[in-house]
């Protein structure tokens, strides 16, 4: 009834067998109930198109077999309560009434996604663990509370993707930690207000959303998943991040936009895999472009130094003879970049990030760089500094990786 078809008539075959996989209920304001009353119409209709197709394999078979299939037939017709949807690989219950998993629901024994969003489920049963081929399971928006999964979903031996967004977990659920195998876990927009060390033995977990939620700090333990590439941590109340985020050798986003970011740890320049970060709505971010504007605006630098910086970037030949001695100790003043990627010159004015260097370019973090920062000369930590940037000759090379999008409103 609610399979679809949208090829030819020559390719009608192929698509039946395609779009059977896919059985789709949403949208239709179904209850628990009505849903129990449909699944059990799509699996009589299942077998009777697949009865169809064996009666159309065996036409030419003859009548004793036939008579036969017959009786078969009449046999699984009266044994109908243990028929089983063998078919369908994707069920799309979102955006209805209902309040718990139907009975019917465990004869789709082949079922690899199951969308239950937008629904009124505050519990899960246990019928859900005897869908033993389940890869994706999308709970978003609904009632789910801390004890509202069933306690070993560990026997999910396939299930690589959990979305629980938009419940009301206030604590990642227990049994979740259990699920080594999982990639891909979706928790915000809940009441989370911690994450348990126990996150670490996810080993295989790919993207972590927790934005949305009520977390003051994470555990150093979220540095130890070697394989995450996306964390979402926006939109919560962090005020600093730990050391052991520069352990994720594997991340290429990270969401910090909407917390209490006075700073970074320095650390984070070692993951020279990540090309996105958002930090817009921190007071890092503010603070940084309160202070950089009364850089600019009060602190400019006179036009002595702005000719000296232009003779010095210039490589502009000059000696002791061509200027006062005073002038010739002020060029012999000026302070160069480490970075061979950043040609800055500087004397007197300069702007200094907060407690995160920019590192003039190459990581384009927090904001910009006004001219160059006094941390790059002086502060610049050793492991800043990449052997990569230069060959044996001490030319410049390209980065192996630099930041691509900065997020900042």
């Amino acid at each position: 009834m609610y399979y679809s078809s949208e090829n030819s008539d020559s390719e009608q075959g192929d698509t039946e067998a395609r779009h059977a996989q896919r059985l789709d209920f949403a949208d239709l304001m179904l209850d628990t109930d009505s849903l129990n009353a449909q699944l059990q119409n799509s699996i009589r209709e299942q077998r009777n198109r697949l009865k169809l197709v064996d009666q159309r394999e065996n036409q030419f078979v003859s009548a004793s077999h036939s008579n036969c299939d017959k009786e078969a037939n009449l046999a699984a017709d009266q044994d109908e309560d243990f028929a089983v949807d063998e078919v369908t690989e994707r069920l799309f219950l979102n955006n209805n009434l209902i309040v718990a998993l139907p009975y019917e629901i465990t004869k789709f024994t082949n079922l690899k996604t199951l969308d239950l969003s937008n629904n009124n489920i505050s519990q899960m049963n246990d019928f859900l663990l005897q869908l033993q081929n389940l890869q994706s399971l999308y709970l978003r928006n609904n009632h789910i509370t801390d004890d509202g999964l069933p306690k070993d979903l560990s026997v999910l031996k396939k299930l690589k993707e959990i979305n629980l967004s938009g419940n009301q977990l206030n604590r990642i659920p227990e049994q979740l930690l259990q699920m080594t195998t999982l990639r891909y876990l979706y928790l915000g927009n809940n009441h989370i207000t911690e994450v348990q060390p126990e996150i670490k033995n996810i080993q295989s977990l790919q993207v972590l959303n927790l934005g949305g939620n009520r977390l003051e700090t994470v555990p150093d333990e979220l540095g130890d998943l070697p394989k995450l590439a996306a964390l979402v941590l926006c939109d919560n109340r962090l005020c600093k991040l730990p050391r052991a985020i520069s352990r994720l050798k594997s991340l290429r986003s990270l969401l910090l936009h909407k917390n209490n970011l006075c700073c970074l740890p320095v650390e984070i320049v070692r993951l020279g895999g990540l090309t996105e970060i958002s930090i817009r709505d921190n007071p890092l971010v503010t603070r940084f472009v309160n202070h950089c504007a009364r850089e600019i605006m009060y602190n400019t630098p006179s036009l002595l130094e702005l000719a000296a910086r232009k003779i010095k970037f210039e490589s502009i030949p000059y000696g002791p003879q061509d200027l006062p001695q005073t002038l010739h100790e002020y060029m012999s003043s000026a302070h160069h970049c480490v970075n061979p990627k950043c040609k800055g010159v500087y004397f007197t004015s300069r702007v200094e990030h907060i407690k995160f260097v920019d590192f003039c370019g190459v990581y384009r973090v927090p904001l910009m760089h006004y001219l160059c920062s006094s941390r790059c000369s002086s502060q610049t930590p050793v492991y800043y500094r990449s052997d990569d940037m230069q060959d044996s000759e001490g030319e410049e090379e390209e980065p192996k990786a630099r930041l691509r999008k900065v997020l900042l409103g």
